[in-house]
């Protein structure tokens, strides 16, 4: 049966393109899938994700050009990443000058295995450990 409906992507502006790029690339191994420009309106654009958005969530970074400030508000949460190995996912982030707001432990009320870090513009990231999210399941 053919789904009507597809989560896409989430969409973060960021302050430094380059940076936020390399973040995700570096830290969970997503890849650039697509990068543009559009000068009339001063922005760009990068999509970023495991595979082809046909078949995939992705995420999408905008960077306004000349913007480099604002504010996250107070409805977003975060995002969340699944890793196999919480202690080395967090080592690897630390490794790269990440910061750790949550040392990797099991959730308040319950045995699933998170920690929480920050990408360059602030944005929270939970990383949920795999082996625990599926005895959860």
């Amino acid at each position: 049966m053919k789904e009507k409906n597809k989560f896409l992507h989430v969409m973060l502006r960021v302050n430094d393109l380059d940076e936020s790029i390399n973040f995700y690339q570096n830290i969970f191994d997503l890849k650039l899938l697509r990068k543009n420009d559009n000068q009339e309106y001063k922005y760009t654009l990068a999509f970023l994700g495991y595979g082809n958005e046909d078949s995939h969530t992705v995420i999408e970074l905008t960077y306004n050009w000349g913007e480099s400030n604002y504010k996250l508000g107070t409805a977003f949460g975060h995002l969340a990443f699944g890793v196999e190995n919480i202690k080395d996912a967090v080592d690897k982030a630390r490794e790269y000058g990440v910061k750790v707001t949550r040392e990797p432990g099991p959730v308040l009320g319950g045995s699933t295995i998170i920690a929480f870090i920050e990408d360059p513009n602030g944005y929270k990231i939970e990383l949920i450990e795999s082996k625990s999210l599926k005895e959860e399941l």
